[in-house]
């Protein structure tokens, strides 16, 4: 009995020997080569090589060249593939070659081909195995040894915005680039240096850092600020310095300067905040990235993307190229603004704190939106130093504030709407004239000392003598005989409280606090908490003139014109009860923008002046605005409010500038 368990014990060990010496086969240590080579661990493929392939390069090298090359080409995607046969073959000699096929991306395009390996059968630390005939052309076919790997990068050309006539609102330029070459300063280094400061309004402590900078060496151009074209006085200036030097560059430029500046914005070199907030989406240092208005908002289409070109070096100078990804251009934008009906409301405002929009009210078609006062961002794009910033951040009139996208109190300009949503609700009757007697008026004792005031006297008051006069009281009034909850309700059919879907990103309006008697009398002629955006104000009116719809604004030429916002945001009787009043406002002597009538060429609208106070009985800060339409040819609404009208005359302001407006394109 224990000889047969000798016997089998004896079989088994034999057995188990022989499995264990068993050579493994070069298609099963090909296949683990490549497994290795999928999974990118690069550290353990290289125990795979050859004892000739380990001569030629360290593990180091090896591991650290495909970790490089896979970095800089951002390569991913790697699938590595051998086609294992399903039964090895017998080898004879101590040599065999595979075929394998490798498919990987990289950031210019995807990079395929067929290569083949040979193993070698040898001996490696006392085991007999096969290893990897490695070189070069494992990495790339094309890549011998001795060649290098070069990326090149092709900036896109920046799309273009253009106005509804063609005409560049942000254009494709160029500038001179002023730098200094170290090694020519001389002895006049000091000197030089404060001269420079001076003409180019850059601190010395900054010029002096940008010259020890580690890549700077004596020879080399040190690039310090970008200077327009037609700046020749100051490049006059400059070129008597020997060491300042000059080179053409491609820039962003803005030909209508400061009149759409908030609307259009300017382009600058991205942060390292920027580059943080939008990692994967391609910037590195030193691209340019839309920082405000429309460069900004269409910042996707106007960038284009890239072209990359992944190429071989060989040594004989000649290259070869692995993987090519084609530059795009940036889209063009064309916009239905007008430049010229932008530039005459900018130089109406002349650099008082507002701003002006022209609407379409039939088309929705936004022709202008200026905010004042503005700056110059072409300037802005060539570089401000620090001081120059700083003036324009402290600059007590807020030329970087975008006025036309703030939410503001509307004032009077908000009674045709209170007095539409009146109409709808049949909250009142407008023939009904109310006695109201002084100007001050308060629903009962349980509102204290608080009066809600009008500036001029009529008794009894009727709707249309409330528009024409601009009552606040009537309106006040209005508000609580429609409700808060009516109110609330026809003030969001109107757009508050929610996006009206505007390219360029306008501040919601607002309706606030309705909770008492006072806030909600107060919101009927447009203060309390009440907030609109100029544009909002604008489209508000646009029922007015298309039978109780409201028109969408649009700012693309190719978006669809007459899009309804909101059908029937009041009733058609409430649009043909109110829409001659509003004509009534400019043409009858009495009303409050009769200051607008132009004889042959019938303006309706409405002025409004919003009080800004901390509490009732102080004197507060007035915006006055105006919104003003022909009613023969309703294709041309302007809108505009100007801060600060208290001493200047109120709302008539922005009443008698608007009128210079329409008479000189009537004329």
């Amino acid at each position: 009995m224990k000889r047969w368990i000798l016997v089998l014990f004896a079989a088994l060990l034999f057995a188990i020997t022989a499995g264990c010496t068993k050579e493994p086969s070069p298609e099963e240590r090909f296949a683990k080569y490549i497994d290795l080579w999928n999974k990118q661990q690069f550290d353990q493929m290289y125990g795979y090589l050859s004892a000739e392939s380990k001569k030629s390069i360290s593990k180091q090298e090896f591991v650290g060249r495909y970790q490089k090359i896979y970095k800089d080409l951002q390569i991913d995607g790697l699938k590595v593939e051998y086609k294992r046969p399903k039964k090895d073959a017998e080898h004879k000699g101590d040599q065999v070659g595979f075929t394998y096929k490798a498919h990987m991306n990289s950031i210019a395009g995807e990079i395929n081909f067929s290569q083949k390996a040979n193993l070698k059968k040898e001996e490696q630390s006392k085991k007999t195995n096969w290893f990897v005939q490695w070189d070069t052309t494992q990495i790339f076919p094309q890549l011998k040894e001795g060649d290098k790997i070069a990326l090149t990068s092709i900036s896109p050309k920046r799309g273009i915005i253009l106005d509804r006539k063609g005409n560049g609102l942000a254009t494709n330029g160029q500038a001179y680039e002023l730098g200094i070459v170290p090694q020519e300063l001389g002895a006049q280094k000091e000197q030089t240096i404060i001269k420079l400061s001076q003409l180019l309004k850059i601190s010395p402590e900054q010029i002096n850092k940008t010259l020890g900078a580690s890549w700077v060496k004596p020879e080399y151009f040190v690039p310090l600020k970008k200077v327009a074209l037609d700046d020749q006085a100051l490049l006059h200036e400059l070129m008597k310095l020997p060491p300042v030097h000059t080179k053409i560059v491609d820039v962003r430029i803005y030909p209508y300067k400061e009149a759409a500046a908030q609307l259009i914005g300017y382009v600058g070199e991205v942060t390292g905040e920027d580059l943080a907030n939008l990692q994967g989406h391609g910037y590195s240092a030193g691209d340019i990235i839309g920082k405000r208005g429309l460069e900004q908002v269409y910042e996707e289409q106007l960038r284009g993307k890239s072209g990359v070109k992944i190429t071989i070096k060989k040594k004989n100078g000649t290259e070869e190229v692995l993987a090519e990804k084609p530059v795009e251009d940036g889209k063009e934008i064309k916009t239905t603004i007008d430049g010229d009906l932008q530039l005459q409301l900018f130089s109406k405002l002349a650099g008082k704190a507002g701003a002006s929009a022209a609407l379409n009210p039939m088309t929705g078609e936004t022709l202008a939106l200026v905010s004042s006062p503005a700056f110059d961002p072409n300037k802005l794009t060539l570089g401000l130093s620090a001081s120059e910033w700083k003036a324009l951040e402290d600059n007590p009139q807020k030329p970087l504030l975008t006025r036309f996208k703030q939410a503001y109190a509307p004032g009077s300009t908000m009674k045709p709407i209170t007095a539409g949503i009146a109409l709808t609700n049949n909250a009142i009757n407008p023939a009904e004239a109310i006695a109201i007697s002084g100007k001050q008026w308060q629903k009962d004792p349980s509102w204290g000392s608080y009066y809600v005031t009008r500036v001029h006297q009529s008794n009894p008051v009727n709707l249309e003598k409330a528009l024409v006069f601009s009552d606040n009281i009537y309106f006040a009034q209005t508000a609580l005989k429609i409700g808060k909850e009516n109110f609330a309700s026809g003030l969001k059919n109107f757009g508050f409280e929610s996006d009206l879907g505007f390219p360029f990103p306008l501040q919601a309006s607002k309706i606030g606090n309705l909770s008492s008697e006072i806030s909600l009398a107060d919101s009927g002629y447009g203060q309390g908490q009440i907030q609109m955006s100029l544009l909002h104000l604008m489209s508000s009116y646009t029922p007015f003139v298309n039978g109780g719809n409201m028109i969408k604004p649009v700012l693309l030429l190719d978006d669809p014109k007459s899009q309804i916002q909101k059908e029937q945001v009041i009733s058609k009787a409430a649009v043909d009860t109110i829409a001659p009043i509003l004509r009534k406002i400019v043409s009858d002597p009495h009303g409050t923008a009769h200051a607008a009538d132009i004889p042959g060429y019938p303006l309706a609208g409405k002025t409004g002046t919003a009080e800004l106070k901390a509490k009732q009985g102080e004197k507060g800060v007035e915006n006055g605005w105006f919104v003003a339409y022909n009613t023969n040819n309703p294709n041309l609404m302007i809108g505009m409010f100007i801060e600060g009208v208290q001493s200047i005359g109120g709302s008539q302001v922005p009443v008698r500038l608007v009128k210079a407006i329409y008479t000189e394109l009537h004329h």
